[in-house]
């Protein structure tokens, strides 16, 4: 049996940060499938596979979700609530990846679950060491908690024993 490709889902509104983001996942070899939501209500869709999105598996989840704030139609704290308040999508990781400095978005965003806050950094090399490091913890490093009859990767089964 091989093991679930892994997801990341992407949730940003702006082409040129979906461009520059897929550039810099690229670049930097992180060969997982990135799925784009573009406003807040598209990315709820995906994650409880309902609209456009009700013929996705609903237990195949990403590995990662990267949600910008400022999102139309539902903005990122709420799709973060929503996300927080179901228990099929509870313990995703989710990376707040945003422009803002605003202390107040950084306090909502942790009280609310976020796992992650990164600025998105303007000068592209910083960006592209920014997205390696994320793809770095969040595909490779961190463990995620398994999901009712999932079976460990045997990368992980490894890594686990020693």
């Amino acid at each position: 049996m091989t093991p679930r490709a892994r997801v990341i889902l992407l949730v940003e509104d702006s082409d040129d940060d979906v461009a520059l983001t897929l550039r810099a996942f690229e670049k930097v070899q992180v060969a997982h499938e990135i799925v784009v939501a573009r406003d807040g209500e598209e990315a709820l869709s995906y994650l409880f596979a309902s609209g456009p999105y009700a013929t996705r598996d609903p237990t195949a989840n990403p590995a990662v979700v990267l949600l910008d704030m400022k999102l139309p139609k539902v903005d990122g704290l709420e799709v973060l609530r929503r996300m927080r308040g179901d228990e099929r999508t509870r313990t995703l990781p989710v990376v707040m990846l945003t422009t803002s400095n605003e202390r107040r978005d950084i306090e909502s965003s942790y009280r609310l679950g976020a796992n992650s806050f990164v600025r998105k950094p303007v000068d592209f090399s910083e960006f592209l060491e920014a997205a390696r490091q994320l793809g770095q913890y969040w595909l490779v490093l961190n463990e995620r908690p398994p999901s009712s009859g999932e079976t460990a990767p045997v990368g992980d089964r490894e890594r686990r024993r020693s």
